[in-house]
């Protein structure tokens, strides 16, 4: 994995661990190759900065909406201005997100990401990792996502996506659960498998620009979301900018 280059930290070396266990590929019915990949999307580390190939994904998502060419790292400091909403810890990003002046962590069960308590247009951004899968009503959700944003904001996510098939909801089916072997609590409870239209549900919740960033795909895969057309949606953010500035 040296060839790879870390969006976050520019970190060339990387620590691979396997995480996915057997009673969880069962549960899912994931084959040899699509545990490989998923093993590689949660536990392929770097080792400048701890984050995981999805956090990576997710960090080139938000650069490239601000049309930004760098390090994350550096853009939250060029960007310290936005406000942002992080919606439980978004796993390794959660160091740099923290570090920008008007970032805001909501973690449940204080806040139910189906009915925050945020004003309209609150946000320059919205993130959240792989915590939509947890979520019983998603599409809900995600129009809650949309409601805080601000004009020429944008929301950017990770769910694990198994990109060789369909969604499918687990409703019906016996309770399955992320984090570690065994836990049974109920904030790690999967109501949805993701697959390829994974997309559907963020139109379904009314945002009107939905792009898939990838980063040794398909390992990592990450959703960014605007309320207006991606042209609009980084000239407003730049006059934004402007009038803060």
């Amino acid at each position: 994995m040296s060839q790879m280059s870390c969006a976050v930290c520019g970190g060339k070396s990387f620590t691979h661990n396997k995480v996915l266990w057997d009673g969880l590929v069962a549960e899912w019915d994931i084959s040899d190759s699509e545990r490989e990949y998923i093993d590689r999307q949660q536990g392929s580390i770097c080792n400048g900065c701890g984050c995981n190939i999805r956090s990576i994904a997710l960090a080139k998502a938000i650069m490239n909406h601000w049309s930004y060419h760098g390090r994350f790292q550096d853009f939250t400091r060029k960007f310290d201005n936005l406000a942002v909403l992080e919606i439980n810890e978004a796993s390794g990003l959660t160091k740099q997100l923290a570090s920008m002046s008007n970032r805001r962590l909501a973690e449940y069960p204080e806040i139910d990401m189906q009915r925050m308590p945020y004003p309209d247009a609150s946000f320059d951004l919205v993130v959240h990792s792989d915590t939509l899968e947890h979520i019983q009503n998603p599409v809900r959700a995600l129009s809650e996502c949309k409601r805080v944003l601000r004009p020429g904001g944008v929301l950017a996510y990770t769910i694990p996506v198994i990109v060789g098939r369909m969604t499918r909801s687990r409703e019906g089916l016996a309770k399955s659960y992320h984090g570690f072997p065994g836990n049974g609590s109920d904030d790690y409870v999967v109501h949805t498998e993701y697959g390829a239209d994974m997309w559907q549900q963020v139109i379904a919740a009314g945002f009107k620009s939905v792009k898939i960033e990838t980063f040794d795909y398909p390992a990592g895969i990450a959703i960014s979301a605007s309320t207006t057309g991606p042209i609009a949606a980084g000239l407003v953010s730049r006059l934004v900018r402007a009038i803060r500035n």
